[in-house]
């Protein structure tokens, strides 16, 4: 039986929750690696990472590197004479990092690797219609998501299922599949696979401009964007309105699949629904939010708001 020495690198919700999980299974954490505060919101303030405000409810030794390759912070890092690094939603490491413990890095992806390496798995997985994915766990090595797996568990994604509800599932099975990799280390049991040569399915990080919705696009394609980006950072479109054009956040969405002769984009509400003509039927709109305001559902907003007839999205 090893005596583990923990170091712990993460920062957001994602992370916090295995972290919670070394604690409980009660690992020996002797050090918290985490993101730099930094200024958020329209005042600007300071803002503590999810991983950083756990570590200090916990009274966990933290490091707040600019530079992962600076001296004093790998000198700091080896004082701390970790035998086991576990990554989870970090940036990539340096190798005199990865390559410092005895045991090795392992890290927490939320895919089934090798499929949807790369920053955005989860949101890749719903925007292109996968059924099923799942976490994984491997050694870290010189590039990003390619090292040897230790572990995976699976799941199904539910065919309306959004980013936030599938971040949820994936978060709490990644902390059990981490707490049970670190159980074969600590047992000295581990047995790694190499990650098979498949066709690859990226996951690059989402930008603005992937979350601009096409309305050319197919009825099943443009939903799966929008639950793919729910609720953050949320797909978007330009709505024309009376000669105005606003920015507009979409959020949740029901598809209904219909013949018509709409030209795509083309806004139909009544007193209480609103949806869109796309290719193959109408996208049913539930909540959204208009530049400048707050998130509403569309009842809400059909109260208070008046679309013309011309009125589309672009």
């Amino acid at each position: 039986m090893r005596d583990l020495r923990i170091v712990f690198m993460g920062t957001p919700d994602f992370a916090v929750a295995t972290l919670d999980a070394l604690l409980k299974a009660k690992f020996n954490v002797v050090g918290v690696i985490t993101a730099p505060d930094k200024p958020a919101g329209r005042g600007q303030k300071m803002q503590q990472s999810a991983v950083k405000k756990y570590a200090l409810e916990h009274n966990l030794h933290i490091l707040q590197p600019e530079n992962l390759k600076n001296e004093s912070f790998i000198n700091e890092l080896k004082s701390l004479n970790a035998n086991l690094q576990i990554v989870v939603a970090f940036r990539m490491l340096p190798t005199i990092v990865w390559q410092l413990p005895k045991y090795g890095t392992f890290n927490l992806h939320a895919s089934l690797l090798p499929s949807y390496r790369g920053a955005a798995p989860i949101n890749w997985a719903i925007i292109n219609g996968e059924t099923k994915t799942g976490v994984s766990t491997f050694f870290i090595d010189d590039k990003i998501d390619t090292g040897n797996i230790i572990l995976q568990d699976e799941i199904k994604i539910g065919e309306n299922e959004t980013l936030g509800e599938l971040h949820d599932k994936l978060m709490k099975i990644g902390s059990e599949l981490v707490v049970k990799t670190v159980n074969q280390i600590k047992e000295d049991t581990v047995t790694t696979f190499k990650q098979p040569k498949i066709e690859e399915k990226p996951a690059p990080k989402i930008f603005n401009e992937t979350c601009k919705i096409n309305w050319n696009e197919s009825l099943t394609s443009i939903y799966n964007l929008i639950r793919g980006l729910n609720p953050y950072p949320a797909a978007w479109t330009t709505l024309i309105n009376n000669n105005e054009e606003i920015k507009v956040k979409i959020y949740d969405v029901k598809k209904e699949v219909a013949t018509h002769q709409f030209k795509f984009g083309t806004i139909i509400t009544t007193k209480n629904e609103m949806k869109v003509a796309v290719k193959n039927g109408f996208l049913k709109i539930e909540s959204l939010q208009l530049s400048g305001k707050r998130k509403l559902d569309v009842k809400s907003l059909l109260n208070g708001y008046t679309f013309q007839e011309n009125a589309i999205m672009k």
